[in-house]
């Protein structure tokens, strides 16, 4: 096997350091300090395949911007460490349960690349006591003790770090729990590292169904030859996958952007689900978007794509994910609703006759 398709050897080569970067990238001496300066204070680490995928001479390629450090993670620093509150909603050291029916089980604190916007930037990256295996087997033992708990995301860090042996030691305690009925996955490994998406890997994710998966890819140059066969290989696996974007500025924030994206992750077979505003996480400030952003280019994709295209726009927060939409109900009374479609043009609905059977034919060409 060449060592570039081993993910073994992909995690072990790991770019850690402005020198090796520079493999990759053309970096200025500004640029190699501002590097080091927010490295300090937090993460960072890019696999070589990712690395491949950076313009190595635009300091604003995309690629470059989810991966690299920057100055303006420490300069002006706003936000929050736990935007969301999980560490108040963790019965258990990594077990969030913030729905009814549902937790979040954290068993890794590794990822293949430590994104720049990440959630849980707080602690990936570190040996940390939540992802000990003490911490995985106390979560387990509360979804056990816990019947109302039917679906289990199993998140990180990244949990297809793991190896297969210990991963598969988390699935098995999972899936033996009656009241278990969905087992989930997060993991940016598709994009990040799609090697690891090995054929020994998805025969024994198949063992455990029905499993699901959540990836995330950001940006269209994301979707490359690796990802598509990572993503081939879990589908006939038997294990869906959606995809959850991050509203990013200067990296997808416009709508022709994220058209290129979602018709590009239908075209390997993933489900466009959600897309986010981005978290006020501390050192993400120069990532934040305003809210009528996200609203503008659902609008622009609704009606004008496949409604397989269009994600849902979500804003998290510590009471939950809440869908966020320009309204189409424009007036709801007793006996009518005015509608207002993708183009503005709006119906009135009345109940007391019956819906129209027929309706005029859209011109065409």
């Amino acid at each position: 096997m060449d060592k570039f398709s081993d993910w073994q050897w992909q995690l072990a080569n790991r770019i850690t350091t402005g020198a090796a970067l520079s493999s990759y990238v053309s970096l200025t001496d500004q640029l190699a300090q501002d590097i080091e300066q927010a490295g300090k204070v937090f993460r960072w680490s890019i696999t070589p395949y990712y690395a491949s995928l950076m313009d190595r001479d635009n300091p604003l390629c995309p690629i470059r911007m989810q991966a690299i450090p920057c100055k303006d993670e420490v300069e002006e620093v706003k936000g929050i460490s736990d935007p969301l509150q999980e560490e108040h909603q963790s019965p258990t050291p990594g077990l969030i349960h913030r729905y009814p029916d549902r937790v979040a089980l954290t068993v890794s604190s590794t990822c293949a690349m430590y994104c720049r916007h990440c959630t849980r930037k707080r602690f990936v990256g570190e040996v940390v006591q939540k992802t000990s295996w003490s911490a995985i087997q106390a979560g387990i033992d509360y979804v056990s003790s816990h019947s109302e708990v039917r679906d289990v995301l199993v998140t990180g860090g990244d949990p297809l770090i793991l190896p297969d042996g210990r991963l598969e030691q988390i699935l098995k305690q999972l899936r033996s729990i009656e009241h278990v009925d969905i087992i989930r996955i997060g993991s940016r490994v598709p994009v990040t590292l799609p090697q690891r998406i090995t054929p020994q890997l998805c025969e024994m994710l198949e063992r455990y169904h029905p499993i699901w998966l959540n990836t995330h890819f950001n940006h269209p140059k994301e979707i490359t030859d690796e990802s598509a066969t990572a993503i081939s290989r879990l589908l006939k696996a038997g294990i869906p996958v959606g995809n959850q974007t991050v509203l990013l500025k200067g990296i997808n924030d416009n709508l022709g952007t994220m058209r290129q994206l979602v018709h590009g992750l239908l075209r390997i077979r993933v489900r466009p689900y959600y897309l986010y505003q981005c978290d006020r996480v501390v050192g993400t400030q120069h990532f934040w978007t305003p809210l009528q952003t996200g609203l503008d280019i659902i609008d622009g994709l609704q009606g004008y794509t496949s409604g397989l295209a269009v994600p849902q726009f979500i804003v998290d927060s510590p009471i939950g994910k809440i869908p966020i939409s320009n309204s189409k109900l424009v007036e709801l009374g007793e006996s009518h609703a005015l509608l207002r479609n993708y183009e503005g043009s709006t119906m009135r609905l009345d109940f007391s006759q019956p819906i129209p059977t027929s309706c005029p034919m859209r011109s065409v060409g």
